[in-house]
């Protein structure tokens, strides 16, 4: 398994983890994860594991009769527009090698691992607490780890991490005070020692801060997202 594809079935692990705490069921095939119904909010509908899986096996998988079907196109190889989807946005598949982050050590406040007790501060330092995306459940989910920075009540920054493929994906990343490459580097540098890579996607601003302390490019992906019900 290439890094590319271990990062890929990473994150659709990470999406299956928050469709189950949600209590939905998701399949997985050798090319697709999907979930049948609407996923929470900011979740993909499915993820594509293989750069052959095809435009009929996506849209076969899932809801695309209600609004609000996304797919995330993890090779930017599918071109959905016929089965009535747009494209949100394209981004770039990143990793880091352990140690080799820049900073070499925890930067502002210390990190750790939260428990379901910590998360409402976790989540309102997050989005506001206004999405209800992140529920108790998630933290039992194989492999799921949400980390925080400074006082556990209102973390000044935080992260979720995906234990699977023999790698670590870091995602949902973020600090209060938009200084995204010292929250990176604290969260790697909690990471390290694991030694395992580190995997995720970025685009935007916050791609730039990944790069900015060593991140490197795997390949594009895609998220598409329905423009009306079919």
């Amino acid at each position: 398994m290439t890094l590319l594809d271990a990062a890929v079935r990473n994150n659709a692990a990470w999406c299956a983890a928050v469709v189950a705490s949600h209590g939905r069921r998701s399949t997985w095939t050798d090319g697709l994860w999907a979930c049948a119904e609407r996923s929470p909010p900011l979740f993909p509908d499915a993820v594509t594991l293989s750069p052959t899986t095809t435009e009929a096996d996506v849209v076969e998988a899932i809801d695309v009769t209600s609004p609000g079907a996304s797919v995330k196109d993890s090779f930017a190889r599918l071109d959905l527009r016929d089965a009535g989807f747009t494209v949100l946005f394209d981004a770039e598949w990143i990793h880091l090698e352990p140690g080799r982050h820049d900073g070499g050590g925890v930067c502002g406040d210390p990190w750790e691992a939260i428990d379901a007790a910590s998360l409402p501060g976790w989540v309102r330092s997050w989005d506001g607490g206004g999405t209800g995306l992140f529920l108790p459940g998630l933290l039992t989910q194989p492999g799921v780890r949400l980390l925080a920075a400074g006082p556990l009540q209102r973390p000044t920054a935080g992260a979720a991490v995906q234990a699977d493929a023999e790698v670590l994906g870091v995602s949902n990343l973020f600090a209060r005070d938009h200084d995204l490459p010292t929250a990176w580097r604290g969260c790697l540098a909690l990471l390290a020692p694991e030694g395992w890579p580190v995997v995720g996607y970025e685009t935007g601003h916050d791609l730039a801060a990944a790069r900015s302390v060593g991140a490197r490019p795997l390949g594009p992906l895609r998220i598409w997202i329905a423009r009306v019900p079919r």
